[in-house]
């Protein structure tokens, strides 16, 4: 018998990335499944960002780059950073990693070790819960309530700091309510953390661009007294649909940085180089393709909820930002996973368990809207004949 290390044991996955290997499955099979499961753009990556990852490999960019990232790209970074947020970053500050999910790993990493206490929201993106088990600290759920939008209370937040609490994660817009946090709780929460000056800070904010009705994304970087002690997670995955492409980045403390850097030498080395230049392009190039997204998204968001809420048995929240809904199945009778499952096998529609996300989704179901308005109508009309279907058993 191989000897594992406890650790693998607590390691959790991503379910989405299950229900997608079992709708690909059935589709193989023949049946007719439309996903609205994956949390993915469905529209192609902007022409000019694959035309410049084409020229820099014909260019010769071929090579390894700088752990943190090319010099180039940081300075996007920190310049976009300004023109959406008004705030000063320093590139030294940017470390550019392949993808969101590194930045979670090595934050958790940096703070999570047995002893150790980490506040992550609930529902929230499974890696946060997965991650924190692994390295052997108490993962503390903050919970997010459909009475509160799916944002989160800042005093409920702030009530569950102790002496061990070394990291505090939220994320705003959500993954997997869509719900977007209040302006007014986010000052609060600011406010109340000066009395917890060693508690560092995880903002991920990789929805960031993606909101609705008009409104703008207020980042935790707008506030200097969190500076040295905040990480700001972004990326390029969901604004530019560019999730296959692997690019994110983080905004780290001066020393923390540092670490960050290393951590990457020691796992990826350093972002594919072609790719690197393609987010550059991308942060310096027309927004005119991320407006017509974002447009789309609200379109289907203001169709899928409304379609939801016609449905008996189940109620669904406005969502403000991402592209998910959050619906309320509770009075269906099954359970988030019997539902999950009914609706894929028997109806062809991929969806999620709530309780993919937490302890507290249970009674509910993420939809995403990253498909196209007549998939999303025909799901729905699928949705409410396995409804129906099921009364009439």
């Amino acid at each position: 018998m191989l000897q594992l290390a406890s650790g693998m044991s607590r390691l959790g996955t991503e379910s989405a990335f299950e229900v997608l290997a079992r709708a690909n499955a059935l589709a193989a099979a023949g049946k007719s499944i439309i996903n609205l499961g994956i949390g993915q753009p469905d529209f192609k990556t902007p022409a000019h960002i694959v035309d410049a990852a084409i020229k820099a490999l014909k260019d010769g960019h071929h090579g390894y780059t700088p752990a943190n990232g090319i010099p180039q790209l940081r300075e996007a970074v920190s310049a976009d950073l300004h023109r959406r947020h008004g705030v000063t970053i320093d590139p030294a500050q940017v470390v550019v990693v392949p993808g969101g999910k590194v930045t979670m790993f090595f934050a958790i990493l940096m703070f999570g070790e047995p002893g150790a206490e980490i506040i992550y929201p609930n529902p929230g993106f499974p890696i946060y819960e997965s991650a924190i088990n692994f390295t052997g600290a108490k993962a503390v759920p903050l919970p997010l309530l459909e009475k509160n939008g799916f944002g989160f209370s800042a005093d409920d937040l702030l009530s569950r700091i102790t002496d061990k609490t070394r990291l505090i994660i939220i994320n705003s817009p959500a993954n997997p309510t869509g719900g977007v946090t209040a302006d007014a709780e986010v000052e609060k929460l600011v406010k109340g953390l000066e009395k917890f000056p060693n508690v560092a800070i995880m903002s991920d904010e990789i929805y960031s661009e993606i909101l609705y009705e008009g409104r703008k994304h207020l980042s935790l970087l707008r506030f200097e007294q969190l500076r040295d002690r905040l990480i700001m997670l972004d990326g390029w995955s969901k604004t530019y649909a560019m999730t296959g492409w692997r690019m994110g980045y983080a905004v780290w403390p001066g020393k923390l940085a540092e670490l960050a850097t290393r951590l990457a030498i020691n796992c990826h080395s350093c972002v594919n180089a072609s790719a690197q230049y393609a987010g550059l392009a991308a942060l310096t190039g027309p927004k005119d393709d991320v407006a017509k997204m974002c447009k789309a998204f609200d379109e289907r968001r203001r169709f899928v909820v409304g379609a939801l809420n016609k449905l008996p048995g189940v109620s669904c929240v406005d969502a403000l930002g991402a592209f998910y809904v959050f619906p309320n199945i509770s009075k269906i009778g099954l359970t988030a996973k019997q539902v999950e499952g009914g609706l894929l096998n028997d109806a062809g529609v991929a969806t999620i368990a709530g309780t993919s996300f937490g302890s507290y989704g249970e009674g509910y179901l993420r939809v995403s809207y990253a498909n196209s308005l007549e998939n999303i109508a025909e799901a729905m009309r699928r949705f409410g004949d396995w409804l129906a279907q099921r009364k009439a058993a």
